[in-house]
């Protein structure tokens, strides 16, 4: 595999975890109140509590996509010098 095929590879990887991440808080955002009565069925919480966890996750996801895709991604575009 080719260092040109892995930077093909990452930028997709990070287009498509972006783009599951902008649907993922939009959901979640047309369906909260659905959403948390699903879970408050599981696992009794507040709303507070749900708000939190929801953000957390979202927010971890981010950071792992930032860290695993997308700067890999920038890294090697500088190495090849097309940064």
């Amino acid at each position: 595999m080719t260092i040109e095929a892995v930077r093909d590879i990452l930028l997709w990887c990070s287009v498509i975890n972006m783009g599951l991440l902008m649907f993922s808080f939009l959901m979640l955002s047309a369906t909260r109140q659905w959403v948390y009565k699903i879970h408050t069925k599981w696992l009794p919480m507040t709303e507070q509590q749900f708000n939190a966890i929801i953000y957390s996750i979202l927010g971890a996801y981010k950071i792992s996509v930032f860290i695993f895709n997308i700067v890999p991604y920038i890294a090697i575009r500088i190495v090849m010098g097309k940064g």
